[in-house]
């Protein structure tokens, strides 16, 4: 079987195509750069998504398409969001259905439920919200509807999966980026502290994806449906930030601004930037306000019933791998 995985330089793309062509399948890789680190077993292919020639290409003679490459980010032009995650998404849609590929798994975000309350157990059902607060859910959203809408065209099922901040060795979003501010003593608790959220370790996010593969047919129950992943139990937020600080060292978070007031400062920063041109992410935005202060934790049952979806890896151990690695790896 020939599987193209899109964005297969990022961390969960990478995982996925190392984790696919160990299982023996014809891996294809397509983004922007190459890797000299990836095995010969994989086909590297340059391209753009915003490029819909590049994307045709890439998806010629596959059987299959991991779309993981994506804009992330809580700041940004929205333009920039609109052409990758959007109008990217839209040509991967098209390709699949240009060049006869069977199956489109999509990896989304549970952002794309975000509100600026809590999310407690919440299952599929869960609307998009009227109001985003970031232009990355926003996008988000809008391509998984079209990912969705697209099943059973010509023959192509699809599905798309949401994992919730992913964690492991090699990530160089999450971990890294709580260290450095914490080192720069930028971190400040948003809220009481007591908020739950789900968190996914990278095998798990990965085995996810294989899942859908598996179980993924025009006729199957997952097709043209989203589903939440995550390591099955959520986590306090801020006692494991805590924890990862005290793992490498760093003075836990002391300092602590409200949820009404951190919104409050987000918005005005918010304003300024976009007023004065500003490229930079401000340092609190009303999206990150609600992320940091609130609970947002999945009901994974659906994914457990139609994916056949299991955590392979505990949070203790996932917890235990990604500190050895850190240590080993202390740049990040």
């Amino acid at each position: 079987m020939r599987l193209l995985v899109t964005g297969g330089g990022g961390f969960l793309g990478r995982n996925i195509a190392l984790r696919l062509a160990g299982m023996g399948y014809d891996v294809h890789t397509f983004g922007r750069r190459s890797y000299a680190d990836f095995p010969a077993s994989i086909t590297q292919v340059q391209g753009d998504l915003k490029n819909p020639d590049d994307v045709l290409k890439a998806c010629d003679g596959m059987d299959a398409v991991f779309h993981a490459g994506a804009l992330t980010g809580i700041w940004g032009p929205a333009r920039a969001f609109e052409e990758t995650n959007v109008l990217g998404t839209q040509n991967v849609i098209d390709a699949c259905r240009s060049q006869q590929v069977s199956r489109l798994i999509y990896t989304s975000s549970p952002s794309v439920v975000s509100a600026p309350h809590d999310l407690e157990n919440a299952d599929e059902t869960t609307p998009y919200p009227e109001i985003f607060l970031s232009d990355y859910p926003r996008t988000k959203a809008e391509a998984e509807r079209r990912v969705l809408s697209a099943n059973g065209e010509g023959g192509l099922a699809t599905v798309s999966l949401r994992p919730h901040l992913i964690y492991g060795p090699g990530d160089p979003h999450l971990i890294p980026r709580i260290l450095q501010r914490a080192s720069k003593k930028q971190l400040v608790r948003v809220g009481n502290g007591e908020n739950l959220v789900d968190i996914i370790y990278i095998d798990n996010a990965v085995e996810g994806h294989i899942r859908a593969l598996e179980s993924l047919q025009t006729s199957s129950g997952c097709a043209g449906r989203a589903y939440f992943l995550s390591d099955g139990h959520p986590v306090n937020l801020w006692d494991w930030i805590n924890q990862l600080l005290a793992e490498f060292g760093l003075p836990p978070v002391t300092r602590s601004l409200s949820h009404p007031l951190a919104t409050f400062i987000g918005g005005i920063l918010e304003g300024f930037y976009r007023g004065m041109s500003v490229e930079a992410e401000p340092r609190m935005t009303r999206f990150l306000a609600a992320q940091l202060a609130k609970s947002h934790y999945f009901d994974i049952s659906n994914a457990r019933r139609d994916l056949s979806y299991v955590p392979l890896v505990t949070q203790e151990e996932g917890w235990k791998r990604m500190v050895a690695w850190f240590r080993e790896h202390p740049a990040g």
